[in-house]
């Protein structure tokens, strides 16, 4: 069971620690990345460090620095944007919807449209496959992206040509009770809807992601399209001007243009579908803390530190059997079983624990990193990447808001009125 926590009396320090935590993981994450860099285009077996570096800078590095400037410079109101998970604006918001949750599932499975899977392990990799033997996967899933502090509530696809590579799709976010969109319109649902195109590399972040089409208004229309013709009594009204029409990019680095307008379709008239199978309709974890409802950046974080205690508690038992050293032996070992607590507190939501454990791997990296700038600068080797490495990761995992909100018990706290993207 999870416990319950005094909520305003801790806070404070707590968030200006996490402030300095989250700022000094992308601060460490880029000098690692430029080591990773520097060691790799050498000749022979370390060329392998460049592949290493593309990994660490592109899926860890560089979303944290958006993230850390996004939250500087953008705002936290309602702009018609979705934002991506670093912070970054993503899609356009082109779709309104009335009706219950039912009503919206009912439209569009009668529509021809397939409901995504969530985003897991067992996905991502069917995606992948899917992708690379050029099969059909009807509800492969969707990325994430973020309306009103939240990602999406559920999403819907149409594959083309029976390959995921091309899709349409769109995303849906329930609007908070009693909020209003600008200019006092009403909608039940938002929605973003676009066309994948193809697979590439994503300009701001370097990580593979689909490409979207440009013309977004195209995808936007088609949805309407689909779902009026499936469902007679659809009724559509179309806040005209809703945004500036406008040419940008979105948080892949693709081109996007739309007009402005914002269709409303009222589909309380379609029949209503079983939701049992939505990912929305699941009841959101507020007291229980079971591993199934730990963040994926939890389980990561504390993954790595339990892999890491166990690396050098046995390393330390076969080094005091060799070599006879049973004093640094010991103190490994010590060090090793204080990680590995720790790890499983954090696993069990102790925020406390996570704190430490961030705090430790934070000295870690520091210290690597003030030696570096010494001039003692060794080539990464095994235990660099296993010490100094692994701290970083821990820190960019356990430092960042998926892990804080679930520490903190904020990830149990429901979205209100005027909450903001």
């Amino acid at each position: 069971m999870r416990r319950s926590r005094p909520r305003d009396l801790g806070r404070s320090w707590s968030d200006v620690l996490d402030g300095w935590f989250f700022a000094l993981s992308g601060v460490t994450g880029v000098w690692f990345a430029y080591v990773l860099l520097r060691d790799g285009v050498r000749p022979g077996w370390p060329t392998l460090l460049l592949l290493v570096f593309w990994l660490f800078f592109s899926y860890l590095v560089l979303p944290r620095l958006h993230r850390i400037l996004t939250s500087i410079y953008l705002p936290g109101y309602f702009v018609g944007r979705t934002r991506t998970s670093d912070g970054l604006l993503g899609d356009p918001v082109n779709l309104g919807f009335l009706g219950s949750e039912a009503h919206v599932h009912g439209a569009m499975t009668v529509a021809g449209w397939t409901l995504a899977d969530e985003l897991d392990v067992r996905s991502a990799v069917r995606i992948v496959r899917s992708v690379l033997r050029r099969r059909s996967y009807a509800g492969a899933p969707v990325s994430p992206l973020h309306l009103f502090d939240r990602r999406q509530d559920f999403a819907y696809e149409q594959e083309v040509a029976g390959t995921p590579s091309q899709r349409h799709h769109i995303r849906f976010w329930r609007c908070p009770d009693g909020w209003l969109l600008p200019g006092g319109f009403r909608a039940d649902w938002l929605a973003a809807a676009t066309f994948d195109r193809g697979v590439g590399l994503s300009w701001f972040t370097l990580q593979f992601t689909h490409r979207i089409d440009e013309d977004t208004d195209v995808e936007r229309d088609f949805v309407v399209e689909t779902v009026c013709a499936a469902v007679p009594g659809a009724q559509v009204s179309v806040i005209e001007n809703f945004s500036s029409g406008y040419h940008h990019r979105n948080g892949g680095g693709d081109r996007i243009r739309t007009d402005g307008d914002l269709p409303i379709l009222d589909v309380r008239c379609a029949r209503a579908a079983a939701v049992v199978d939505a990912p929305a309709s699941r009841p959101a974890p507020v007291v229980a803390s079971r591993l199934p409802d730990v963040p994926q950046a939890v389980l990561v974080g504390a993954g790595i530190a339990l892999a890491r205690a166990t690396t050098y508690g046995l390393g330390a038992v076969l080094y005091a059997v060799r070599e006879s050293a049973t004093t640094l032996a010991v103190a490994v070992v010590v060090l090793a079983v204080c990680e590995a607590v720790l790890a499983l507190a954090v696993l069990a939501g102790w925020n406390w624990a996570r704190l430490l454990l961030v705090a430790g791997c934070s000295v870690t990296a520091v210290a690597a990193m003030t030696i570096s700038f010494l001039g003692h600068q060794p080539p990464v080797g095994l235990g660099q990447l296993l010490t100094v490495g692994g701290s970083i990761l821990v820190l960019l995992a356990l430092s960042s808001q998926e892990a804080r909100d679930f520490a903190t018990g904020r990830s149990a706290v429901p979205v209100r009125a005027g909450t903001p993207t």
